[in-house]
């Protein structure tokens, strides 16, 4: 069973396709401390089920999954009826 860890923070890319303006994805793990992925190492840890990721928006948890949009893998939530993406939502990490 994969490890569950709440993104709340990404890196964009500067590109206008949503489907490839994530470059990492962030978080903070329950003893305070940061981590951060990039998005191929985010992509191949769910795929391979280490990690599994969800983002809090509005109260309302939405799970991250890989998606493809002409050949390209990528990061999204699961469609939960709020707009903006969650995930293009989020703050810059630092």
């Amino acid at each position: 069973m994969p490890s569950r860890h709440q993104i709340s923070c990404i890196n964009k890319r500067q590109h206008f396709n949503p489907h490839e303006r994530i470059e990492a994805i962030g978080g903070v793990n329950s003893d305070g401390t940061r981590w951060k992925l990039l998005e191929d190492e985010a992509i191949a840890s769910v795929l391979t089920k280490k990690y599994a990721f969800f983002v809090i928006a509005g109260g309302v948890e939405a799970e991250v999954i890989v998606a493809t949009h002409l050949g390209r893998r990528y990061l999204k939530t699961v469609a939960d009826g709020i707009e903006p993406n969650n995930l293009l939502s989020l703050p810059e990490c630092r």
